[in-house]
Formats: C-alpha cells, structure tokens, sequence
C-alpha cells in the first residue's frame, strides 16, 4: 500500500488522453484513479510495455483480466473497465524480476483490441464520473464513517497490517481516501470491478460502505465463535475446541456439507467397487478426518491415507488378449530363443481363454545375467494386454518394504506391492519381482523373504495385507513373475511357491542372430547412427565380438561391445562427416575395439601330468576350469588347497584324494608314495571365489594323473584317421567313488564348446537333461556317461606317460 497520496484528485485526472491506448492486463489487482501502486512484471511483451512507458512517458491502460491463469489474454479475457496511468518508476529486484509503480489517473472504458503484439493496444473512451457537491453533508457523513469502519476492520482482521490504517489517515482528499480504500482492501475483484464501474463517486462510496460493514460483522462473528468455544474447553481438548469451531462456522454460513477434501474423497469413493468392508472403515477414517484441524500434522496423515485408499484400484481389472497367435507373435518378435518360458506363457494363457478365470501362476525366470529375463516380463505383458510394473528386490532388507508401515510410525507408507499396484492402474498387471535371490536377510527389521510368501501364494493373496492400508487386497489376480540368477540363496519355503523355469544361456548361433535382430538396430538409434541405413555388421564380425571380445552365456556384454563400436564411428561421422565404410567385417572389428581380450581355444591339452580340464557353474554362466595337481618331496601327509576355493570344493578335493589312497593298487602306485611326498592342488584364477561339489571327479583324476604321471586323454583313433579328443567332466563325487549328479549342465555345455571342448564325462543319471537339451547346443560334443571314479579313470587316464615323468623314491624303513 501506498501511504500519502497528496494533490487535488481533479489535477490528476484532468489530462488529455489519445483515443488508442497500450494495454497493461493485470491479474488480480484493480486499480483505482489517483493510487498509486507497485505491479510485478512478469510477461515479456509487459516488460517491453513499461519500459517503453517510462522512457516516452506515456499513457497506458491498466485493466484486469477475468482469469488470472491466461497467459495472453484476449478482449473477452479482460474487463470492460479500468484506468489510465503513468509509469512513474521502474525497480528491478535481486532476484532478477521487475516492478512498476504506477499511478492512477482516470477511469477508461476498453471498446476493443487494435492488436496484441509487441503488447496489447486498445480503443478506448474516458469514464466521466459524477462527483458530489463540497458542501454535501450526507457524503461528508458517509467517507468519515468508512475511513473510522475501515480502521476497526484492519485492527481485528490479522491479514491486514496495522500501517494501512495509518496510511488512511494521511490520504486527506476525500476521493482519493475512497479510492484508496476500494484499491487497496481485500475484496472480490468482481466486487471492485462493480465498484470501479460506477459512475457515481457517491454511490461508490455507499457500496464500499456496505462492503466493509460485511467484512467486519464476519470478523466479529469469527472472534464471538472463539469466545463461546473457549468457554466450552480446556487445554487438553484443544482438538475438540478446533471442530466446535469448524462446525459453529459452517453453521453460520450454512456449509454444513464439511471441507473441499471429504467431497473429493467421497466423489472418488462412489465409483470404488470394494467390499463393504473396506466401504465401511473407509467412512470411518473419514468421520476422522473431519475431527481434526486441518493445520495439524495429523490431518495430512489422515488425508494421505484416505487418498491412498481411494487411489488404488479395487476390483479394476484390465481385458486380457487370448489372441494366441498374436502372443507367439510378440514373444518371437521381441525375444530370441526362451521356447520354455513362452510355452508357459501361452498354455497359461490357453487355459485362461477356456476358462475365463484363473488364479495367475508364480513363476520364477532362473538363469545367468544378460539372457533377457527381465525384458521378458515387458513383452509377456505387452502379449497379454496387461500393464507391467517392476520392483528390483536386490538389497532388500526391510520387511516394510514389502508389507508397508503402520501408520503410527511417523512418514508411514504402503509398502512396494501396494505402491506398484497403484502406480499401475489395474489389479492384474504382470508384476516384476527383479532379483528375488539377492534379498538381504536382516532379523533387526525383518525378514523380507518371509514377507513375500504372502504374496507368492496363491492361496493366500487374494486376502494380503498391507500393514498401511490395513484392508485386504486381492492379488490373486497379479501374474508376478521374479527374476533369479541363482536358485540356492533362495530360502526354501519361498522357492517352492514358485515354478521355476530355467532360461539357459544362448550358443554362438543364437547371439549371433539376437545381435542382428535386436541389438544392432537398438545401438545404432543410441549412437545416432540410426539413419545409416545401409551400415551393418558382417555375420563374421558379430562372431568375432561373442568369441574373442565376450565371455558370458547372455548379450549383456555383446551389447556392450557393440555400442562401443558404433560409439567409434559416430565419433568418426562427427569428425569427418562421413563414414570411412557401411559394412563392418572382422579386419575392422580389431580397428575399433583393439586387441581381443579373449580366445575361444583355451584348451591347455594333455602335456603335464596332474592338469585336467573341468566344468563348472558360476552366477555368470558356464565356465571351464583348471585342476592342477603338483607334488614335492617332504614329510607326506600334507595337503595344500589353493585357488581361492569354498568349503564345499575343499572337501571334495579332500574326498577325492582319501578315495585314491584306498585305491592305490588300482593305479598301481606305492602306497608309501604318501608318506614321502606333499600334494599340492591349485585352481587357476585365484582372484575368482569357486565353490561346490561338481569339480570332484576332476580333482580325483587330477590326483590320479599326477601320483601316476600318466597322460589324460586327448588322441583316439576313429575310422583309420587321428581325431583330437579334447576332453573335460563334471560331477560329484562320494567316499565309495560313486557319481553323483550336478546340475548346470546346459551351461557347462556351451562352456565347454567355447573352449573348443569335444568329450565331456558326466553321471549317468545326468542323461535325462541331455535328452531335454534341444539337438542345436549339442552339435559337435560327444557325452561319456559313468558311474564311479574306476569309470573316470578308465576312460580319461591312458598309457602314455608325460615327458619326464617324476622318479618317486620310496625311502625303506630301518630295521632294528
């Protein structure tokens, strides 16, 4: 507000004015003639309007718009009065934004809008207005009643600060004070405009009077509901004083119907299908609502609840398409390979298109990173018409999580399940539990795994409880779907809620082929060379990158090396404008991503005694990996395990070494070679953790090989001609010498044929998952299936002795 406003208010408005004006549109403020008033300016083409005013000199018209939200107002957008003005000085703020303080001269009727741009311009006409007599005792009467009534309104109304009754009192012009009044209160801006709009400063006034006579017999009666309420109550009910106060109000001004958010939350809450339990703690925790105040921390917490409730969709479900042609369609579009899980899918499917209603599965995608477990879930949804949400469960530690906070706790909310389903917008999304084996057991907050049995069951979650909502949600009808690379950190009860299906790692020929469907065309739109058409890899080069730049069983890294090389010519196309080639051959590989890391053929053959090849599974994938077995004269009796093995690989290679000291005379060695020589057992790649019990017959041959320096097999003779035989085995071992099974085999198959393996020794009872392995990843290896250690060494030790063999002198004992 401005304080004194001094002169004679004829002085002011007595100015020659042109027919065509500039327009200032301004929100929410309606100026008056002869106040004077700061503006912020906020739009460019206003900030091109004042500075040009000030630095000529001006007029401009200062009108309302109707709506404060309109960013360029038209003429329907503004009133049809306002007044011209003179800018009288321009301030630039700190922060970087404008004010103008202008002044009221006169009132202007708008006739219409000449143009817009740079800034508004209008045709407009003076508002003559019809002035009182000076010697006129009934408006004499009039102004000093509103200027006393105006002073008492600002002294019980908190908003208004005390200053503005000062500033009244130095406005000594009778029609400026009036003005100032209508300027500067806060009334409705329709009420001013009607007041502006009058042409009778003297009925002006008497509208002023009665406005302010309203406002300050409401004020009065706020302050009379907070006398009666205070008498009612003492300090431990405050709570209940602020309701009796919200309720005496509402009375009064007949709103009995309560606040803007319970009409939101029961509007909502019409359209809900719940149960009728859920409708009635609904409305209960809305009675709530309404006692408390809705300045209190309390109201926000009830508010969120509420709006939690009615946010989340119960009984909502999305169509499913049972299109089965159009699913197998997708899932082959999207993924490469993965014939188990979309034959899952569609027989889930199957059978929901004949049933029409079906409790959804829990099913477990287990296999290595980077086979597309994850993706899959997207394109299963995309197949079914369904939404798709997903929760990554790596590092879970808190049972809250899952279940949600109660809410006495304070920042209490649902947990992940509840907040997803809400984020989804449906009850039978396909659900996205990422990495459900690397939840992280924590007894001081909880076990998550626990909490999700609940949810996996399906038996359990059409009724799941979320500590939050503390309300039933069906679930039954969510297809979740969890992610895995490995089965055994996995607590027991929660994976038998499961159907797991495995998601084997692919062969050459299938990376290949998804590099050239999928990862090829993806990398080029990331490295803007999407619009190279005619640039592609040759078949050649993709093989290159999987077999000499990768070594994984999914594409995670093949993309990896793909990006980086498109990276390379991207960077060349920006440099040079141009590629140096459109068709990317082995020769350029090498160019562009150096030296290769990696070789297929890492087969180290059959030269030393005691080296032998085995198979293992890693989190990764498959893996082929090295038993050394080194002897040195000592006192005996000594075992040394190196290679950074687990407990389980050190006891195998202990079992394997007690079962060839019982079985000495079938390798014909001295017993007494024990107590004069140390064994020494190392696995290569020390820096790599390795663990579990599939590495035992290969340890025992290692032994074996090593205590007779004999050869492992490498050469046999097939229809007159020398074939290589490169050999490697898997399998568990028993104190007896009996094979046991292992699992991984797919795995460990497209190991060992990325190193160039040709015979790979197993467990008998490992045939049945060699029946169920498609013919493709078989191709090129032969299997040798056994039953105990005396098989292995059979088939894997020859006659041949390695180069130099070892003398082993068995001292004799003294005789007395």
């Amino acid at each position: 507000m401005i304080a004194d406003i001094e002169g004679d208010f004829g002085d002011l408005s007595n100015t020659d004015m042109p027919q065509t004006l500039p327009i200032l549109a301004v929100r929410n403020l309606v100026l008056f003639p002869g106040v004077v008033s700061p503006i912020l300016i906020g739009r460019q083409s206003s900030m091109t309007l004042v500075k040009k005013a000030e630095k000529t000199g001006t007029f401009i018209g200062i009108i309302c718009q109707r709506d404060p939200e309109v960013e360029e107002p038209t003429r329907n957008d503004l009133y049809d009065y306002g007044v011209y003005a003179r800018v009288v000085k321009i301030l630039t703020l700190p922060n970087g934004s404008m004010t103008a303080i202008v002044q009221g001269l006169g009132r202007l009727r708008l006739l219409s809008v000449t143009r817009r741009k740079p800034y508004i311009s209008g045709h407009v006409e003076i508002a003559t207005e019809t002035l009182p007599e000076k010697d006129d005792s009934e408006f004499i009467a009039a102004i000093d009643d509103l200027r006393t009534t105006t002073a008492e309104y600002i002294r019980v109304n908190d908003d208004i600060p005390e200053e503005a009754t000062f500033a009244i009192k130095n406005v000594h012009n009778d029609m400026m004070a009036l003005n100032f009044i209508c300027s500067n209160m806060p009334f409705a801006i329709n009420e001013k405009m009607e007041l502006l709009s009058t042409d009778s400063v003297k009925e002006r006034l008497f509208g002023t009077l009665r406005i302010v006579h309203r406002e300050l017999s409401l004020q009065s009666l706020k302050q009379d509901i907070r006398n009666k309420t205070r008498d009612d109550i003492d300090e431990q009910q405050r709570n209940y004083f602020l309701q009796q106060q919200i309720k005496n109000m509402q009375a009064e001004i007949g709103n009995g119907d309560g606040s803007p958010e319970r009409k939101e939350l029961q509007e909502k809450a019409k359209n809900k299908l719940w149960s009728e339990e859920t409708d009635r703690i609904f409305h209960k925790e809305l009675d709530k609502l309404e006692q408390l105040n809705p300045q209190s921390p309390e109201y926000n917490v009830q508010l969120t609840y509420l709006q939690t409730l009615v946010s989340l969709p119960w009984c909502e479900f999305t169509h499913d398409d049972i299109n089965l042609a159009r699913a197998r369609r997708i899932l082959d579009a999207d993924h490469y390979g993965m014939e188990k899980v979309k034959e899952r899918i569609l027989e889930y499917l199957a059978i929901l298109s004949l049933r029409g209603d079906l409790k959804s599965p829990i099913i477990c995608l287990y296999g290595p990173p980077g086979v597309g477990k994850t993706s899959l879930g997207r394109s299963i949804a995309k197949a079914m018409n369904r939404k798709y949400v997903r929760i990554s469960l790596g590092g879970l530690h808190d049972e809250a999580e899952i279940r949600g906070h109660r809410r006495t706790y304070i920042g209490a909310m649902p947990g992940r399940i509840i907040k997803n389903i809400q984020k989804a917008g449906s009850s039978n999304p396909v659900f996205i539990l990422d990495e459900i084996d690397k939840i992280t057991q924590n007894t001081i907050h909880g076990d998550p795994a626990s909490a999700l049995l609940e949810v996996l069951d399906p038996e359990q979650n059409s009724t799941f409880h979320d500590n939050y909502l503390d309300v039933d949600y069906d679930l039954s009808k969510v297809l979740f779907i969890a992610t895995a690379n490995d089965l055994n950190t996995i607590p027991r009860p929660l994976l038998d809620r499961m159907e797991i299906i495995e998601v084997s790692g692919y062969i050459t020929e299938e990376k290949t082929e998804i590099a050239r469907r999928h990862l090829i065309p993806k990398e080029k739109d990331n490295t803007g060379l999407g619009d190279e058409k005619r640039l592609s890899f040759s078949p050649q080069a993709i093989e290159k990158i999987i077999e000499q730049y990768t070594r994984e069983s999914g594409v995670r890294q093949l993309e990896k090396q793909i990006n980086k090389t498109l990276r390379k010519l991207a960077y060349i196309k920006a440099k040079d404008k141009t590629l140096p080639y459109s068709r990317i051959t082995p020769k350029e590989i090498e160019g562009l991503l150096g030296k290769p890391p990696f070789y297929r053929d890492i087969y180290q053959g059959n030269d030393y005694a005691g080296v032998v090849t085995g198979l293992a599974w890693t989190s990764v994938g498959g893996e082929i990996l090295f038993i050394e077995t080194s002897l040195s004269k000592g006192k005996g009796a000594k075992l040394t395990l190196t290679g950074n093995l687990g407990d389980v690989m050190k006891e195998s290679a202990v079992l394997a070494l007690e079962y060839v000291k019982a079985h000495t005379d079938k390798l014909g060695i001295d017993y007494r070679i024990f107590d004069n020589w140390n064994i020494h057992i190392h696995v290569p790649e020390g820096a790599t953790p390795k663990d579990g019990p599939s590495a035992g017959i290969t340890i025992a041959t290692s032994i074996a090989s090593a205590l007779t320096q004999r050869k492992v097999r490498r050469n046999t003779a097939f229809t007159r001609r020398l074939v290589a035989e490169r050999i490697a085995m898997t399998g568990e071992i028993t104190l007896r010498g009996k094979v046991l099974p292992v699992g991984g085999i797919k795995e460990k198959i497209l190991a060992a044929k990325r190193a160039g393996i040709t015979d790979i020794m197993l467990c008998t009872e490992n045939h049945k998952d060699i029946e169920e392995i498609p013919e493709v990843y078989l191709n090129g290896v032969n299997f040798h299936y056994v039953d105990s250690v005396q098989d292995v060494w059979d088939f894997a030790l020859t006659e041949d002795y390695v180069d130099n063999p070892i003398s082993f002198e068995i001292k004799e004992e003294n005789e007395q």
